[in-house]
């Protein structure tokens, strides 16, 4: 049986699917091609897909919508393929849960690079919701609404305003609780890009997350530092 990981290609143009997919099978991966969103819900439901590579602009169905429905009931990873020079569909579809993107024209090379990147990335962490676009997560005495991006402490506790920073670094630890988290994942993960040395903006973001969240910030109880290793969630986590 062929373990190797499973590819969806979903581009409504043959002439860029069909030698996609050769390329990626010559690099020992399993490939499927799609033109359209029909065809893509048709191997979702009798394949095991382990990454989708969407075109952004396609006719009917576009793979924005696309994206969104496959976030709504499944945590596949997608990479998004764009040909498009506003960044404002590339952002709207990170937000809508895309892992990664490339603008076409693109080469083979760093597709296949982002491709191991994401695939290494969600693999290396377990997977605590197949769902977790909507509704509400408690931990300890907060509750977030997801739809609503802010936070409540208790039943009558005021509500709490997060940034899109704030919110993606706090629904990473929410999906990973009690797991720890390295500043190099919590990058990767909250703003899909690789980090440096000297990059320190995730302790920043923490920090002023821990403001929002601790009783005493300086003293916290819900994210920890682990020394060494990055940063940690210690309360479970419940989706209503």
């Amino acid at each position: 049986m062929n373990t190797n990981p499973h590819i969806l290609v979903v581009d409504d143009h043959k002439s860029i699917r069909e030698p996609l997919a050769e390329y990626l099978q010559k690099n020992n991966y399993r490939v499927s091609m799609a033109a359209n969103g029909e065809e893509l819900n048709k191997f979702l439901q009798s394949s095991e897909i382990d990454l989708i590579v969407l075109d952004i602009l396609m006719p009917g169905e576009g793979g924005l919508d696309i994206c969104r429905r496959i976030r709504e009931t499944k945590d596949i990873p997608v990479i998004l393929l764009t040909a498009l020079v506003d960044d404002t569909d590339v952002i709207v579809g990170l937000e809508m849960g895309a892992d990664d993107y490339v603008t076409k024209p693109f080469n083979p090379r760093e597709l296949l690079a982002r491709i191991k990147n994401v695939l290494r990335r969600t693999n290396s962490l377990p997977r605590q919701f197949s769902k977790i676009e909507s509704g509400y997560i408690s931990f300890a005495d907060w509750t977030l609404n997801v739809d609503r991006r802010v936070l409540k402490k208790g039943i009558n506790g005021d509500e709490i305003s997060l940034s899109t920073v704030e919110f993606k670094l706090l629904m990473t630890f929410l999906k990973h609780p009690k797991v720890v988290l390295s500043r190099d994942q919590l990058l990767d993960m909250t703003s899909n890009r690789e980090s440096d040395f000297f990059d320190r903006s995730i302790d920043n973001q923490v920090s002023r997350l821990r403001k929002k969240i601790e009783n005493d910030p300086k003293r916290p109880e819900f994210i920890k530092t682990i020394w060494g290793g990055g940063y940690m969630l210690t309360v479970d986590t419940v989706q209503t």
